[in-house]
């Protein structure tokens, strides 16, 4: 039976530089926000909001707004509160909700919706997006990344191990969670057919890990969650499986003279609802045009 991740604030922020820069690429191609030019704050929900520290640089962008960091872990939103909640600098407001993505709606008209490395963890996130959207206000963006490496040897290692004999029992499933990931045409359909201006590009990161199996390292914060949550309260277990992976991932990241290269495949989407045309006046059909003085 499949148990929700047990998360590890301090393992997953190991990493936040490279964690990091693609929701600062994301966050790079997003239009100005209709609250903006509109004179009002901003409102902005993040979805999968993790540890808060990426959703605090939104309130950087816009010191103004009123920004709500949404995510199921109980541990990364204690980590959230205890670092970023409260009045931001610019006069906003910031804060943290317990919510599944898979089923969370808009309470609100939202300026901004965005998620960072989160949806690869909802099997139907497409399927959210009309309502996602339409509760955006006219002119309001829809922006989200996924990792979209789940074919490379550090997940198809994991889903391989996962399915052995020794481990099949426990773990079938576990190691293989990510293949609704959609290419990025489909993405840019998906949203195109919701009459939305879409941006949709990938990125593949080549990324220089220091350290010991740094790749190992780098999977505990993330993709290995599920398994470490399955194996929680069996240290023979655990110590096990990450022998036998890390050895795996030795021989695919062999180390170089400058370190580790990760390789790391993203997917981004940044999707703007148009704005609805001006309406023109009513006319009273029983009136003549006006056709100027008539002397």
């Amino acid at each position: 039976m499949y148990s929700a991740p047990i998360w590890d604030p301090q393992q997953y922020l190991r990493h936040s530089t490279h964690r990091t820069r693609p929701f600062l690429d994301l966050l790079a191609r997003i239009p100005e926000l209709p609250a903006v030019t509109e004179g009002r704050s901003p409102r902005i929900a993040d979805l999968g909001c993790g540890p808060g520290n990426v959703t605090a640089l939104l309130a950087d962008r816009w010191p103004h707004a009123r920004i709500t960091g949404y995510d199921l872990s109980p541990e990364m939103l204690e980590q959230a509160e205890k670092h970023y909640a409260g009045t931001t600098e610019g006069g906003g407001w910031l804060d943290f909700r317990p919510a599944d993505a898979a089923h969370w709606t808009p309470d609100e008209p939202y300026d901004l919706i965005i998620s960072n490395a989160a949806l690869q963890w909802v099997p139907n996130h497409p399927e959210s997006f009309p309502v996602w959207t339409q509760g955006l206000v006219p002119g309001g963006t829809l922006a989200f990344q996924v990792p979209a490496n789940f074919t490379s040897p550090s997940h198809a290692l994991l889903g391989e191990l996962c399915e052995t004999p020794q481990w099949r029992a426990r773990l079938t499933g576990h190691g293989r969670r990510f293949v609704h990931i959609l290419d990025a045409a489909d993405y840019l359909t998906r949203l195109a057919d919701l009459g939305l201006t879409v941006d949709v590009w990938e990125t593949v990161y080549s990324q220089l890990l220091q350290g010991e199996d740094p790749v190992l390292d780098w999977v505990k914060g993330t993709a290995l969650r599920p398994v470490l949550t399955a194996l929680d309260g069996d240290r023979e277990a655990v110590a096990a499986f990450l022998a036998q992976y890390r050895d795996l991932l030795r021989k695919a990241y062999p180390p170089g003279a400058h370190g580790t290269v990760f390789p790391f495949r993203r997917v981004f989407a940044v999707a703007t609802r148009r704005q609805e045309p001006a309406r023109e006046p009513s006319r009273d059909p029983s009136r003549r045009p006006n056709q100027g003085p008539t002397g």
